[in-house]
Parts: C-alpha cells; sequence; structure tokens
C-alpha cells in the first residue's frame, strides 16, 4: 500500500534566501552599500527593535515565493534584531520595511528600477531613496496615503523615519546622523579609533610621569624630613 503525502507536504513552499544576483557591480556601489549599512546599524544599534540589513530578500505575501525583492539597504522598525535568510513579511507581525536604499550600478536598466519602485510602493514602503554614485544624484519618494511621491528637493532632506539629513552641496553626497556626524567607511572609524587609542595611550603615558614625578617629589620630603629628624629638628611640629 502506498501512503499518501500529507496535504502540508504538498503544498510546502521554500523560500529561497539568494536570487542569484550579485550584491554589487563595482567597488563604488558596494561602499556605498556598506556604508549605509553599517552606519544605520550603529545608528540604532541600542535598540532591539530595529531591523537592518542589507541585499536580504523581502517576501511580502505568504505562499508566494515569487514575488520578492532584496533592497540594497533595508530598514524595519518594530521588527527585533536577529539573523534571517529571508525576511518574511508574514513571520514580522506582517510590518514592511519602511525605509529602502537602492544604489546604482552601471548595470541597473531603467525598466529593472521602475519594477522595484513599482514593488515598493505597492507593499507599502514608507521612504525610498536611490541614490547613483556615479552621477552623485540622489531621489527620494515618501509616502502620501496610499503611494510614494516623489520629494521634490533631496538636499537636506531630513528622512521622517531615521532622521538622517542628505547633504548634496559637495562634490559626494554627504549623510549626517541625529548628532549630526557624518557617516563614515570602516576605514575612516577605524582610523578614528586608531587616533582615540593614541590619544589615550599618551594622557595614560602623562599619567604614568606625573605619578612617576609625584612619587619622586614625596620621596625627596621623606628624605628631608629624615635629614631634619638626625639633627634633632620634628618637622611634624607646627611652629
Amino acid at each position: 500500500m502506498v501512503s499518501q503525502l500529507s496535504s502540508d507536504t504538498q503544498t510546502q513552499i521554500t523560500y529561497p534566501e539568494r536570487d542569484g544576483n550579485p550584491l554589487s557591480d563595482n567597488t563604488l556601489q558596494f561602499r556605498w552599500i556598506t556604508v549605509i549599512q553599517y552606519n544605520l546599524d550603529w545608528l540604532f544599534a541600542p535598540d532591539p527593535e530595529v531591523f537592518v540589513a542589507g541585499d536580504l530578500l523581502w517576501y511580502p505575501v505568504e505562499g508566494d515565493n515569487k514575488t520578492r525583492q532584496a533592497p540594497d539597504v533595508m530598514v524595519a522598525f518594530g521588527v527585533p534584531k536577529g539573523e534571517r535568510g529571508s525576511y518574511q513579511q508574514w513571520k514580522e507581525a506582517n510590518i514592511a520595511p519602511q525605509v529602502v536604499f537602492e544604489i546604482l550600478s552601471p548595470g541597473n536598466t531603467l525598466t529593472e528600477m521602475n519594477k522595484k519602485q513599482v514593488f515598493y510602493d505597492r507593499h507599502g514602503v514608507e521612504e525610498y531613496y536611490l541614490f547613483d554614485p556615479q552621477k552623485n544624484d540622489l531621489s527620494g519618494w515618501l509616502r502620501s496615503g496610499e503611494r510614494l511621491d516623489v520629494i521634490d528637493d533631496m538636499n537636506n532632506w531630513v528622512s521622517p523615519r531615521l532622521q538622517i539629513r542628505f547633504n548634496l552641496s559637495e562634490d559626494e553626497l554627504k549623510i549626517y546622523g541625529p548628532d549630526n556626524q557624518p557617516f563614515a567607511s570602516y576605514i575612516e572609524v577605524r582610523q578614528r579609533l586608531q587616533e582615540m587609542e593614541q590619544q589615550l595611550e599618551q594622557t595614560s603615558e602623562q599619567l604614568k610621569q606625573t605619578s612617576e614625578q609625584l612619587e619622586e617629589e614625596r620621596r625627596r620630603a621623606d628624605r628631608l624630613a629624615e635629614l631634619l629628624r638626625s639633627a634633632g629638628i620634628d618637622p611634624d611640629r607646627e611652629n
């Protein structure tokens, strides 16, 4: 007798964790993806209910493994941090990522980017930012009611959700956190850490030298006191 597969087994759907596309097409695109993701990670590190990810497949509809997108960077508020193979929205209290970033590369087509915008519009993204690092061109869309509307002027625009500011007035896009500190690359952060470590070492050495000088002065005072006692003078006696 041949046993029958259960309906659960027959209808089980897998949600692939990779779409076969590379994370980036060149070093410039990769640098911007990592700078934005890492700085947002640092910015929201204290909040356990903000999830930040890069190049993670997002499935908005349960039972549909064809409708999906992998934003270069996405941020979901109200979602716990943690490792994921993909972002299956129905497992995340049905919360769609509120903010997404796409970094253009020469390989991106207009049709491809239009499809992404339609996807983000349809599935509830609140803020969508598209940056072309080759042209230093930033576009943005903000949800108004049921649709994403274009942001007319992105220079010095402050993200309502992230509270970060975009500055396009220089040769290269600058992004500033709520503390007005610029987003930094990993190399820049390491350099700052090294500078701080060097400053701490210098301060520690200066404190050590000061401590040694104070100790030497104490020894001199002790020797002087001993000489005074040997001469019959009590150095501790008040005049």
